[in-house]
């Protein structure tokens, strides 16, 4: 059986239910983040070692954080706007968030640099006090 064959045999509408859910997984309200961030590291903590040297990165609840090329702080989303991959990374060679999954580039502000990026990127506070970064919204 073919696949006009089959839509023909299950109905329109059949085949339109089938379909809804996936064409859902594309909806911006899905790719937003579920609720506040509030949290904070320690950067002398191994696992943050890469904050260390300006161009590093670092991923932890779901939020990418990173320190620029100007050695400043700065906390994004790892949460795509284009189809809700988590793949967002932190490029400190151009100091630019991107995503992995296709290729969506965000100014270190969360403005979208490319078709992918358009709808912008989630971006978080930070603030600093000795060794701990807090990351809030």
């Amino acid at each position: 059986m073919n696949r006009k064959e089959f839509l023909n045999k299950i109905g329109l509408g059949a085949a339109f239910a089938l379909t809804a859910t996936c064409l859902h997984s594309c909806d911006k309200e899905s790719t937003t983040p579920s609720g506040p961030v509030d949290f904070t590291i320690n950067l002398n903590d191994t696992v943050n070692a890469a904050l260390a040297n300006n161009g590093g990165y670092v991923i932890q609840n779901s939020v990418v954080i990173a320190r620029t090329n100007t050695g400043a702080y700065a906390a994004a989303t790892v949460i795509c706007s284009h189809e809700g991959q988590q793949q967002v990374t932190y490029r400190g060679s151009v100091n630019q968030w991107y995503c992995t999954a296709h290729g969506a580039t965000f100014d270190i502000n969360g403005v979208g640099q490319n078709a992918n990026g358009s709808k912008g990127l989630t971006i978080y506070k930070t603030q600093l006090s000795g060794t701990n970064l807090r990351i809030y919204s």
